[in-house]
């Protein structure tokens, strides 16, 4: 089964910037579509973009669109989401996560991403105003 460790959160101004990583080990990740979900506080888990396996297709929810893209680097077994022009209201624990079944296109992974498997600590993002 394959870890995921999330790193690259920290505490931004309004505005600001952050990129994510997500590093798989144990078992490659290329094959899988990938996703990036949040928890902010008091608040229940939420999917937030997803790509392809192949790196050709990308999903965001309505809120981040515009602001966050999400890439992958098969070679490296590792996913980034880059964050842009931050809000206090992205505040969140991110997390990463893969789809459960291999060669999956981005929009797939946002149906099903109930589905995935365990989740990591995640990476803790704070956005003051």
């Amino acid at each position: 089964q394959v870890q995921l460790i999330e790193s690259g959160g920290g505490l931004v101004q309004a505005g600001g910037s952050l990129r994510l990583s997500c590093a798989g080990s144990g078992r490659t990740i290329s094959r899988y579509a990938m996703g990036w979900f949040r928890q902010a506080p008091g608040k229940g888990r939420e999917f937030v973009a997803a790509i392809g396996w192949d790196g050709r297709t990308a999903y965001y929810i309505d809120s981040v669109k515009g602001r966050f893209t999400i890439s992958r680097d098969n070679a490296n077994n590792t996913v980034y989401l880059q964050m842009n022009a931050l809000k206090p209201e992205d505040t969140a624990v991110y997390y990463c996560n893969a789809d459960r079944h291999p060669y999956g296109l981005a929009h797939g992974l946002m149906r099903t991403w109930r589905t995935v498997g365990s989740w990591g600590q995640g990476a803790q993002v704070t956005v003051s105003s």
